[in-house]
């Protein structure tokens, strides 16, 4: 089963078409770089409003059927940046954790770290990842959490995904 995962770009700017998105490419840069497994990518850009960001994380699980769903942007604490709030509204489980650990890892780049709100949540059978929008942000923050999206998302009952090990080691416990 090809595995189907949801990028999505929160941006007025880039939606506006103001500037190029960066983070959306490259989210599925990173993907095609770790990901061993057939995958495809479904890939929006919305502004930074909330009825837009979750009816687009609401059609990425629910019409697209994506198993992994990542956004990048809206994370800051400026009043137009809400993205973790319309994840929340859209999840039925809050997966903290992954916030906490994207946060300790990007605190060794830059000290305004703390400001960022990322999260995850579980929606039926996918995993909404919130990501920052900077390029450089989104491979460190999924550099740390990567090792254990796939085995989240096996207990949730979503598609698969294999990493390439000499590059992300996922997690997985050993069969008995």
């Amino acid at each position: 089963m090809r595995a189907r995962i949801g990028i999505l770009t929160v941006s007025d700017r880039a939606y506006r078409g103001v500037y190029e998105d960066l983070g959306g490419p490259a989210i599925q840069d990173y993907m095609s770089e770790v990901l061993t497994n057939d995958w495809e990518p479904v890939a929006q850009v919305v502004p930074d409003e909330l009825d837009a960001i979750q009816s687009a994380l609401i059609s990425l699980v629910d019409d697209e059927a994506c198993s992994l769903v990542v956004t990048t942007g809206g994370t800051g604490p400026a009043a137009r940046d809400i993205t973790p709030e319309a994840t929340e509204a859209v999840c039925e489980k809050m997966m903290p954790g992954f916030g906490e650990l994207m946060r300790q890892v990007s605190l060794q780049f830059v000290p305004t770290a703390i400001l960022s709100r990322q999260t995850a949540g579980i929606r039926g059978r996918a995993l909404i990842v919130n990501l920052p929008g900077k390029p450089s942000a989104i491979r460190d923050c999924l550099d740390a959490v990567m090792p254990a999206v796939p085995y989240c998302i096996d207990l949730i009952e979503g598609a698969c995904l294999t990493t390439d090990e000499s590059r992300i080691k996922a997690f997985r416990p050993k069969s008995k």
